[in-house]
């Protein structure tokens, strides 16, 4: 079932994609996730958001790609041996998340999804949708990738 349907108290499991960043595991919908390849070269994009990092062809198709550290406001990727890119489906958009790492693929019940902090919710921190708390390790972040791409695109809008 996509993350998008799925309510913390469904009898339903859901699939994550997982990728680290900085030591911090960040899940994505699994139905979100097209395939995941090694990094490319980029192609410089002139004039484009500062976000997208470049385009790439992979099999044809023109794809721009993000990092996701620059998005999260932090340094990108430093590991070029070791990045991948997640090619996304966002709505009717295509677009690589450059990550430093793919981790493994979860499948957990939905009732172990919780809805963000209080704090951070009020603070319209909606990059992450939700978190999933899990035992002796640090929590999973489920990012909302509509958010991100939001995030690449506001400052293009800006400048128009």
């Amino acid at each position: 079932m996509p993350l998008a349907d799925a309510r913390p108290g469904d009898d339903v499991r859901v699939e994550l994609a997982c990728f680290e960043l900085g030591g911090v595991l960040y899940g994505i919908d699994v139905a979100q996730v097209c395939e995941i390849v090694r990094c490319p070269a980029l192609v410089p994009l002139p004039h484009a958001p500062a976000l997208i990092e470049g385009v790439v062809d992979l099999r044809g198709v023109v794809l721009p790609i993000v990092d996701l550290g620059r998005v999260l406001g932090g340094p990108p990727v430093a590991d070029p041996d070791r990045a991948r890119v997640a090619v996304l489906r966002i709505d009717d958009l295509l677009v690589g998340l450059r990550v430093a790492a793919a981790v493994d693929v979860l499948s957990l019940p939905a009732t172990q999804l919780e809805e963000l902090p209080p704090l951070a919710a009020q603070a319209g921190y909606e990059v992450v949708r939700t978190v999933v708390r899990r035992e002796g390790a640090p929590p999973l972040l489920v990012l909302a990738l509509e958010a991100l791409l939001e995030r690449v695109m506001r400052p293009a809008e800006r400048a128009a």
